[in-house]
């Protein structure tokens, strides 16, 4: 009687441990900002940026310098991102429009990291942009989210957008990403007793950036901005000047506004309890290698340079330059990451479906193919370590043709253009990290160019890229 009569005690015991270990299952914020580039802000050294908030979460956590997106564009990037598979393995290799690709988006067949949060328990919200396909078969809310807030498709306005709320479009009254804030705001409130995820998707500091408010503006005003290489052959000067008085002015409004989520993570005593990320869909160029946007570039020369491939219209510059694919990403959890550290290893958009799952204690769904990395070990403390490799993809279909496919390691990038193979591009990264100079037709970096590109086809094959059939 008395080995039975301590069953239920242990029940009770192991009941009461599985709703504690439940209990303390860390929150997620997932800030997603839209052209945020690696360069663009204060801890980076950009000496015009004015991020002070920023600056402290990259300071309180983990500072990922070499986080990359393997698809320099809005849709591809959010398709890893969700998946952890590359956007040509889903059919979604550009931007998706949504008057010419009216059907195109996120397989429903997907499950996705925040499906299976959500399946685990979460009360999880997205507030801001989707771009992941239209109608509503692709809906956020069928994608693992039980709230949505924001649009649908790649673009708004920035100031009084109108805006899915409630299931219904309603014009809504404020600058674009305050009234986001805002409704994100509310989402952790309601939801500050439960274990919740919000992914909160900025479209700042994607163009259009002006009108800004006045505390956004008026430091970069009169400002004379300090540019990468304002002696780029004809390079358009003072417009690169503008464009970058104008982007640090939404940079500072991205700032502005993620400062208010921490301050109320705090002010609720949720801080402590939540892993916030903060990362982009890709990064942004302005006046690098004299252009500016991002993995389809734009030249910002006068005269831009005469059109030479019928596949790249004038003013056209497709590209996978690192300052294209490379995005600013901190990781903050009080008590598991170290605060003040950086990580000099390569981290993509791939990896934080595997990471976050882990991280919460979520397993993956079975079944699913997971291409990223589970990098929850190293953002904890571990001695770990992978070698310092990025590859990337991007077919453009829209302004311009190509199919490029890039691999990236500490000292070299080969980039080939399967649809153009005149505009492969080879930089010897150590001598060359702005990626100035194209030396693949330098007969001493043949055997370079045999390696890289051995490494390129056998990425391509063992996700059987489409463009090799």
């Amino acid at each position: 009687m008395q080995i039975f009569s301590r069953v239920p005690l242990v029940l009770v015991a192991l009941l009461c441990s599985l709703a504690t270990a439940k209990e303390q299952r860390p929150n997620v914020v997932f800030i997603l900002t839209d052209d945020q580039a690696p360069w663009a802000l204060g801890v980076s050294g950009h000496p015009n940026a004015d991020t002070p908030h920023l600056d402290k979460l990259f300071k309180q956590g983990m500072y990922l310098k070499k986080a990359y997106v393997v698809t320099p564009v809005c849709s591809p990037s959010r398709t890893s991102l969700m998946t952890s598979r590359y956007g040509s393995e889903l059919g979604i290799t550009d931007w998706i429009h949504p008057r010419n690709e009216p059907q195109l988006g996120l397989p429903p067949k997907t499950v996705t990291w925040t499906e299976a949060m959500q399946a685990a328990g979460y009360h999880t919200g997205l507030v801001g942009k989707w771009h992941l396909g239209v109608p509503d078969k692709f809906h956020p809310t069928k994608t693992g989210f039980d709230y949505f807030m924001g649009f649908r498709t790649g673009g708004t306005v920035v100031i009084n957008p109108t805006l899915e709320v409630n299931g219904k479009n309603a014009k809504t009254e404020g600058y674009t990403y305050d009234v986001l804030t805002d409704d994100a705001l509310e989402f952790i409130k309601r939801n500050q007793k439960k274990e919740f995820l919000l992914c909160l998707h900025y479209r700042a500091p994607h163009t259009r950036w002006l009108p800004q408010p006045e505390s956004d503006r008026k430091p970069f005003e009169n400002l004379d901005p300090q540019i990468p290489n304002p002696d780029y052959p004809n390079l358009d000067v003072a417009r690169v000047k503008r464009m970058t008085r104008e982007y640090l002015g939404s940079v500072k409004g991205v700032d502005r506004n993620v400062g208010r989520v921490l301050k109320l993570l705090d002010k609720l005593k949720l801080a402590d309890n939540t892993i916030v990320v903060f990362t982009s869909d890709h990064g942004y160029s302005m006046g690098h290698n004299g252009i500016w946007h991002k993995g389809n570039g734009h030249w910002v020369l006068k005269p831009p340079p005469a059109v030479t491939n019928k596949n790249i219209p004038r003013n056209q510059r497709p590209n996978m330059y690192d300052n294209s694919i490379f995005v600013p990403t901190a990781v903050r959890w009080p008590g598991h990451i170290t605060p003040g550290t950086v990580l000099e290893l390569p981290v993509s958009n791939l990896d934080w479906y595997p990471t976050l799952l882990k991280l919460v204690g979520v397993a993956s769904p079975k079944g699913e193919i997971i291409r990223g990395r589970d990098i929850s070990g190293t953002l904890l403390g571990e001695k770990t370590s992978w070698p310092d490799v990025c590859y990337g993809e991007y077919s453009t279909h829209h302004q311009s043709k190509t199919h490029m496919r890039m691999i990236r390691t500490t000292n070299w990038k080969l980039v080939r253009d399967f649809l153009n193979p005149e505009r492969d591009e080879l930089f010897d990264l150590k001598n060359d990290p702005a990626e100035s100079r194209n030396v693949i037709a330098e007969k001493k970096n043949a055997t370079v160019v045999k390696e890289l590109h051995g490494m390129i086809l056998a990425r391509m094959k063992k996700i059987k890229d489409p463009i090799l059939k």
